[in-house]
């Protein structure tokens, strides 16, 4: 697997409790946002607001359920819809550009452990996901650490996606690989 590391994070020190007590707070809020009526438009904007620590652009669409462990490491850009069930985990950083469209139970995982066994236990390592503009995710796809996703891309339904994808290619399976080209 191809998967990049740029920062890695000791278990035993005072970031990772911060990172713990973030993880605690907006936990609490996407849990709240989970259960609102979906006419509650003002109470879903005001969590949103909590999880990804201001106001989202008026254009981005996210429905809920919702999860993320941090929010504050995700930017968003104009006309993006999220659809039901999907699980951001941003510590690394997620990057979504514009008129970017995420189908129902997408994973965006920015982090995992080392492979050696004596440090899965004591660190968790992050590098940041890329989704440049114009790109559709299908339902249930995972994109992994470290991963660009280029401009007009289609990542297929169930994909894992552990590589870069080239601009303007539709990749499938596990692990994700270039199907065609799109013109």
């Amino acid at each position: 697997m191809a998967t990049r590391t740029d920062q890695t994070l000791y278990v035993q020190t005072p970031e990772f409790a911060r990172h713990a007590e973030r993880i605690a707070e907006v936990t609490d809020a996407t849990s709240r946002l989970n259960v609102l009526p979906f006419s509650d438009s003002a109470g879903r904007a005001e969590l949103l607001s909590v999880v990804f620590g201001g106001a989202l652009p008026e254009s981005v669409t996210i429905y809920p359920p919702f999860f993320t462990e941090n929010g504050l490491n995700t930017t968003f850009g104009e006309n993006v819809f999220v659809n039901q069930g999907c699980t951001f985990m941003d510590k690394g950083g997620i990057r979504i550009g514009d008129r970017v469209m995420i189908a129902p139970k997408v994973s965006l995982i920015t982090g995992g452990h080392p492979l050696p066994l004596a440090e899965r236990r004591e660190y968790l390592a992050f590098a940041p996901i890329v989704i440049e503009d114009d790109v559709w995710i299908g339902a249930a796809a995972m994109v992994m650490q470290g991963v660009t996703v280029g401009a007009g891309s289609v990542v297929a339904a169930g994909a894992v996606v552990t590589r870069d994808v080239p601009a303007r290619t539709l990749v499938a399976g596990v692990p994700a690989r270039v199907v065609k080209t799109i013109g």
